[in-house]
């Protein structure tokens, strides 16, 4: 039996170790636009990544630039940057932000449904009071009442914002998640 000799003169073991002109290309792209959502983001946050400080000048003087074809050679430059730092910490850092954030919003989501709930039927403050013992809800009684007055006078919404103010401290911001039965169940 012959050999093959493209086989057996390793010419054809190297390229499957080195990834193609196109990947190459692509994983260039996806650290260009992870710089770009670093040009973006605020200096504190900035500073909690502790980027090399080549990088974070880069970053920095892209926001100063305005004009088209200059910002984009920048962000060529911070894609090149990009290549001698690790990208794993900083997209983790972007999820847990991102998380954060998702979090916060579904946290006022739930407070939103808790108030419009409260406005719309009397039974619910006896439902908040069993969830939320702590919860003055001759208070909150007030601020409801207070709220269809101001609505029907066409007054500013004080007591409607107050009353959300009051669930905020009311229901507590729970380490990471939102309770699920109150999503639920608000719903």
């Amino acid at each position: 039996m012959q050999k093959n000799p493209i086989k057996d003169s390793g010419q054809n073991s190297e390229p499957d170790l080195l990834p193609s002109k196109t990947r190459r290309k692509q994983e260039m792209h996806a650290l260009q636009d992870i710089g770009e959502q670093l040009v973006q983001l605020d200096l504190k946050r900035l500073t909690e990544l502790a980027l090399p400080e080549t990088l974070t000048d880069a970053i920095l003087e892209a926001r100063r630039i305005h004009k088209h074809e200059a910002r984009r050679r920048q962000m060529q430059y911070i894609g090149k940057l990009m290549r001698d730092v690790d990208a794993a910490p900083i997209l983790e850092k972007f999820d847990l932000w991102s998380g954060v954030t998702l979090q916060h919003t579904a946290r006022l989501h739930l407070l939103e449904r808790w108030r419009n709930r409260l406005l719309a039927d009397e039974q619910v403050f006896a439902e908040l009071a069993r969830k939320y013992p702590d919860a003055d809800l001759q208070h909150l009684r007030a601020l409801a009442r207070n709220a269809h007055k101001e609505k029907l006078a066409n007054k500013p919404p004080r007591s409607f914002r107050a009353l959300f103010q009051e669930l905020q401290k009311i229901i507590p911001e729970e380490s990471g998640k939102i309770d699920i039965d109150d999503v639920v169940a608000n719903e």
